[in-house]
């Protein structure tokens, strides 16, 4: 959809440490009552995983080749894990089961499988993908919409949803992708990221950019070719969106995250990623050999004193610096 400019976010993988204080940040400000007690409109998660909510990329949705709308699968809740709380006072002094809910054990919930990763020691790897609205080019929930209750900011691209228009229909949370819009059971509405818009109005970055300690994420238009997105994506091409193949032309990237070689039986270094490139390409599509590769030459020549442009963007010596929202 043509709009007058687009906000988008960079996230660099190999600068999370999985901290989750992004996640913490949104649920705080958007998430932690009024029925989106279950919903993560930002989370993070484990890679390889089956990601939140459980084995959401397997669930369809998107365009196909040809441009036409799939719907695919709503997730049920115990896809997505339903909350509870803990008694710690029960759990702390008596050792007995922590959960609050009567007779009922968690099974599953976000991050449930945090850390666990792929490949047998010396050679197990894992890496962190924070995932939020892709506030998409293309969204297919704006397409599956039959009230027009979606529709796109013409100043920044941010995709919302008019709650005086949703009737709760759901076709939005199955033709998502990415599985980004949930359904709140207690006012029969669908709700998604926002974009944290009204901080975005007053110049200020979103909640889960501002409060990220490691500084993985820059925010600004594609427009800007003196921006950190037009840099990332656009000149240097470091950043990629997540399964594009799904067609909705996200307008959130990701610097995909370097690896250590393998070890061999003799515990040196072969010539082999840790992590499988075809993993990486599972993720991001062919993109990913040359990013790599651009990020590891100019790595290196900014070891040796030299300049680099890239290095410079990506390290974030200033946090303010990293947002560019005018």
């Amino acid at each position: 959809m043509a709009v007058k400019r687009q906000l988008s976010m960079v996230l660099d993988l190999n600068k999370c440490i999985g901290c989750h204080t992004c996640t913490s940040a949104c649920k705080l400000q958007w998430t932690n009552r009024n029925g989106r007690e279950y919903m993560y409109w930002n989370n993070v998660e484990t890679r390889p995983g089956t990601g939140y909510p459980k084995n959401f990329h397997e669930m369809g949705g998107g365009f196909d080749e040809d441009g036409a709308l799939r719907l695919g699968k709503e997730p049920s809740a115990e896809d997505y894990g339903v909350p509870w709380e803990y008694n710690y006072e029960e759990a702390l002094m008596t050792g007995t089961d922590p959960w609050l809910r009567p007779n009922v054990k968690p099974t599953w919930g976000a991050n449930w499988d945090e850390d666990e990763g792929e490949g047998d020691y010396p050679n197990s790897y894992y890496f962190y993908l924070p995932r939020l609205c892709n506030h998409c080019a293309n969204p297919a929930c704006l397409a599956a919409c039959s009230r027009n209750a979606i529709y796109k900011r013409q100043e920044d691209g941010i995709v919302l949803i008019d709650q005086e228009r949703c009737r709760g229909y759901r076709y939005c949370v199955s033709a998502c992708p990415y599985k980004k819009v949930y359904f709140n059971e207690e006012i029969s509405k669908s709700e998604k990221c926002i974009f944290c818009y009204p901080r975005i109005e007053k110049g200020l970055p979103t909640a889960c950019a501002k409060q990220c300690v490691g500084r993985i994420r820059w925010i600004g238009y594609r427009d800007d070719e003196d921006g950190p997105i037009h840099t990332l994506v656009d000149k240097y091409k470091v950043a990629l969106p997540l399964y594009p193949e799904m067609g909705t032309q996200p307008n959130v990237f990701y610097v995909p995250p370097l690896s250590p070689p393998k070890i061999d039986e003799a515990g040196g270094a072969t010539a082999e990623s840790r992590v499988p490139l075809d993993y990486l390409e599972s993720l991001f599509g062919d993109g990913v050999s040359a990013a790599l590769e651009t990020i590891t030459a100019e790595r290196a020549k900014k070891a040796e004193g030299g300049e680099s442009e890239l290095m410079d963007t990506l390290i974030g010596y200033r946090h303010a610096e990293m947002f560019k929202l005018s």
